[in-house]
């Protein structure tokens, strides 16, 4: 095999026969449920994890029956370790895993209506972050909100981000290379763009966001226990813009890159601008426990 292998309906197949039609649901409304999962040593991470949420994003738009899961747990692993095996061994993939609702019933003209699975990946592009592990992540609150609960619970992940790319637009433009960082409409920090956030102050700990108004992060919930071996407190509470920028250090979380510090604010530094000292532990913890150096890995292969 000289290329990848995309897993679509049952079937392993190039990425040029990974077709689905224009009318389908997923294209027509943006309706799609997705997961995303990492490798470390081409071995996917915490995977049953992810695919436990995945079932709940599936369950809550009523296409949880669309999986045989443990079928598609074998073919995830099977599609990892074969596309894995056309990297260098110390490079590593995403898996993006995909579900549609099918052709849409009032254009399908007899054709069936099935939901349409889909898994593909991806060599993890690290020159999106591989510099951030010492420079830090800059942050600006966006006019643009995320999205009301009263639209779609925070627990379903889908592809609908069209609030993601505009707030991230609005950031680029305020301060080039910044990432959005989104409040709800009472001014509360709900989350970053594709990452939640963890605040960190001496002497009270970590303080994040309600876990019942963001997506649950994986990655999050691994820095979660990560904390907790170290003695670190954990708390859930509303915060503001105000409590991102009086912090000692704020950081991202996210399945790609793993933990990000933050370095500013509005252009404003974090305590002094530079990755903190829980930051690094943190980091030097999750490196130890998956057998990789994750910046390291990360700088190795931004340049390939």
């Amino acid at each position: 095999m000289s290329q990848p292998q995309v897993y679509l309906d049952g079937h392993f197949v190039s990425p040029e026969d990974a077709r689905i039609p224009l009318d389908d649901l997923g294209f027509m409304l943006g309706a799609t449920v997705t997961e995303q999962l990492r490798t470390f040593g081409g071995k996917l991470f915490h995977v049953d994890e992810h695919l436990s949420r995945f079932g709940r994003s599936l369950a809550i738009v009523g296409l949880e029956d669309a999986i045989n899961w443990q079928a598609l747990a074998v073919a995830a692993h099977q599609l990892t370790s074969a596309n894995h095996a056309l990297l260098d061994p110390a490079d590593d993939l995403t898996l993006t895993i995909f579900v549609t609702p099918g052709i849409a019933p009032a254009v399908a003209s007899g054709r069936p209506t099935r939901p349409r699975v889909c898994m593909h990946t991806h060599p993890l592009t690290f020159a999106q972050w591989a510099e951030k592990y010492t420079a830090g992540e800059q942050l600006v609150v966006t006019d643009i909100q995320q999205v009301s609960s009263a639209c779609w619970p925070p627990a379903l992940k889908c592809r609908s981000r069209m609030h993601y790319y505009l707030a991230d637009r609005e950031a680029r433009q305020r301060q080039p290379a910044a990432r959005a960082l989104l409040c709800d409409d009472s001014g509360h920090i709900l989350e970053a763009t594709t990452a939640n956030v963890l605040l960190y102050t001496k002497g009270s700990g970590i303080s994040v966001p309600l876990a019942a108004r963001v997506l649950p992060g994986i990655s999050l919930a691994m820095v979660q226990r990560l904390a907790h071996q170290c003695g670190i407190a954990w708390r859930e509470h509303d915060l503001t813009a105000a409590d991102v920028a009086a912090a000692d250090e704020v950081m991202l979380s996210s399945t790609p890159f793993c933990l990000l510090p933050v370095a500013a604010l509005h252009d404003q530094p974090i305590g002094d601008g530079r990755p903190g000292e829980l930051f690094h532990s943190l980091l030097s913890q999750w490196s130890a426990e998956v057998g990789t150096d994750i910046a390291g890995q990360a700088l190795r292969f931004a340049r390939r």
